[in-house]
């Protein structure tokens, strides 16, 4: 550690290694051991002079381990430049696991998230639906288990209205009040389906508010939906949407600050009144990332491409850079007094419980 340090220009975190040791407030380790192989998935210290995020193994002869250094002034100057608030609401989305390792994954992330209080958290489908059935299992699950508000996801395409008024009534007899009411996709290679009820998000939203009160939230796209004509369009669906009963819309995720700030204001010429929550992507794979933005029309700056460069076989490197990248596009909307936040956790907590914590929301430990 004294080398490392010593290399990195950081003498005086040097000094305190030689002499009293250097402290840290928090240490989680994440590990898993099989034979005689102990395998560190990962290493996060936290502390005053600086922090520490490392994966590696130990076995009977050698410990390797590799990772980054944080020295504390780099963390402070993000926090002092952020304006900490406890007026502020985050949110996080899942989706519905496959399989059984997947299952156990995806509650150790919930249940990281549970003490920041968020305002919901929601639980997609996949493509066509064809999660159905795990989103609603969940959702009832997280509801039983946690102290969280659980938010369904519900897409209509390819389904009938007696479909839809089933499951609805089983939500809220479940004490699911909280839909995110979206059109969805077509599954691959399929082509519309002839026997569907619906055909856009306002005919599913019919349908739920005719029978219960539910909270509704729809989906907004300040980039332009990719079978949008125009951004008026864009406006226009969204009013027809409110006018039907939603109460609040999360956005497509962006990467443009400014484009969600024109999109806010054109929205408020028009008249539209609810909160647009802005949608919040940590990017932990560029390529993948690149596909979806292309698929969404999203806009991703050279200048964020750039950043991840060289990155590839670096994973951690990537997570400092993500946060990096996340938090200045927070502290950006939070300049424009953006008090509500969704994160697109991808099933991963650590980067959101990271940004959220360089936000000013805490654990009841803190």
């Amino acid at each position: 550690m004294v080398k490392l340090l010593s290399l990195a220009d950081l003498g005086g975190l040097a000094d305190l290694a030689e002499g009293d040791g250097i402290s840290f407030d928090t240490l989680e380790i994440r590990m898993k051991k099989s034979n005689q192989l102990l395998e560190i998935s990962e290493i996060l210290a936290l502390g005053p002079s600086i922090s520490v995020l490392m994966e590696g193994y130990q076995n009977s002869e050698l410990t390797s381990l590799r990772g980054t250094l944080v020295p504390a002034k780099t963390l402070n100057k993000m926090i002092s430049n952020t304006t900490l608030s406890k007026n502020i609401n985050v949110s996080f989305e899942f989706f519905p696991p496959k399989n059984k390792e997947s299952i156990e994954s995806l509650w150790v992330n919930i249940k990281r998230l549970e003490p920041l209080e968020p305002k919901f958290i929601s639980v997609t489908y996949g493509a066509g639906g064809s999660t159905r059935n795990n989103t609603h299992s969940l959702v009832k699950e997280i509801k039983q288990k946690t102290s969280l508000t659980p938010a369904a996801h519900l897409t209509c395409i390819g389904t009938s209205k007696a479909e839809i008024e089933s499951i609805a009534e089983d939500y809220w007899n479940s004490g699911i009040k909280h839909i995110v009411a979206l059109r969805g996709d077509e599954r691959e290679n399929k082509t519309k389906n002839k026997f569907s009820d619906f055909t856009y998000a306002t005919d599913l939203i019919k349908v739920l508010k005719k029978k219960f009160d539910f909270e509704i939230t729809v989906s907004a796209y300040p980039e332009m939906h990719p079978d949008s004509s125009s951004i008026n369009q864009e406006y226009d669906v969204l009013k027809k949407k409110i006018d039907l009963g939603a109460s609040k819309a999360i956005t497509q995720f962006f990467f443009d600050v400014n484009s969600y700030f024109d999109f806010i204001d054109g929205a408020i010429k028009r008249g539209i009144k609810i909160p647009i929550i802005p949608g919040i992507l940590p990017v932990t794979n560029c390529k993948r990332t690149m596909e979806f933005a292309k698929k969404m029309n999203c806009k991703m700056p050279k200048s964020l491409l750039d950043m991840f460069v060289g990155l590839d076989s670096d994973p951690q490197t990537r997570k400092l850079v993500a946060t990096t990248i996340v938090y200045e596009q927070c502290r950006k909307l939070l300049d424009g007094e953006v008090k509500d936040f969704h994160f697109y956790t991808l099933n991963r907590a650590d980067l959101s419980f990271a940004i959220c914590h360089i936000l000013g929301i805490r654990t009841l430990r803190d």
